[in-house]
């Protein structure tokens, strides 16, 4: 399965190469922005593909050609304002997704963030990043694909334990970004996840088996 990792230079993305990197049955493809990301790539062994998420979706379909999978994992970044949360976690990850349909694409997985789907829940200080993600993992469910939208809580670089909680309206928490990346991977084969949504943070399940109770 050839993969297309969206926002591979990002901290969960460089995971989720390293992960699909060791793997005989997956092809990672990291995509970025611009050679010198490519080119670090390409020296530990990984496909790499220049697109750019505020470019057109023509541009993002030829990357994505011959591709089986896509897993979207970019953002903006806390330190960038409003406008750039619009361009990349919303429009840029709505490009992705009808890029995926024109390339016919069949499996796309997005990081989103934990209760994304609750306004309810959302927090008041970051407000835009959650009506970002809101809506951009609503455009994937209305879309064609064969989706699976993973919103991780809080993000922390510790080392990863294989164990997390998934579900549905799950309390607030943390997760490794390793875990994070670990999970999304388990999710490309995984039947159990197929068209489905689920929060995470860490917990006291392996990866695998909290998945097959999704």
């Amino acid at each position: 399965m050839k993969v297309l990792v969206v926002g591979a230079n990002g901290q969960i993305g460089r995971h989720i190469v390293e992960l699909l990197k060791g793997k005989n049955d997956f092809t990672g493809i990291a995509m970025v922005r611009n050679e010198e990301q490519a080119a670090a790539f390409r020296e530990k062994g990984v496909e790499a593909v220049l697109a750019d998420l505020e470019g057109s979706v023509d541009e993002l379909t030829e990357a994505m050609e011959g591709c089986d999978a896509v897993i979207f994992t970019a953002g903006s970044g806390g330190h960038t304002g409003a406008d750039k949360t619009l361009l990349i976690d919303l429009d840029g990850a709505v490009k992705t997704i009808e890029a995926a349909e024109l390339a016919k694409v069949n499996r796309f997985i997005m990081v989103s963030a934990l209760q994304a789907n609750n306004r309810e829940n959302w927090n008041e200080k970051i407000k835009h990043y959650y009506a970002a993600k809101h809506y951009a993992d609503k455009a994937l469910l209305q879309s064609s694909l064969n989706y699976t939208i993973v919103r991780p809580g809080g993000l922390v670089n510790e080392a990863g334990t294989g164990n997390i909680n998934a579900g549905e309206i799950i309390e607030r928490g943390v997760i490794p970004r390793a875990d994070v990346a670990r999970t999304v991977v388990e999710c490309l084969k995984e039947e159990h996840t197929y068209n489905k949504s689920f929060d995470l943070v860490s917990g006291g399940t392996p990866i695998q088996e909290a998945l097959q109770r999704i």
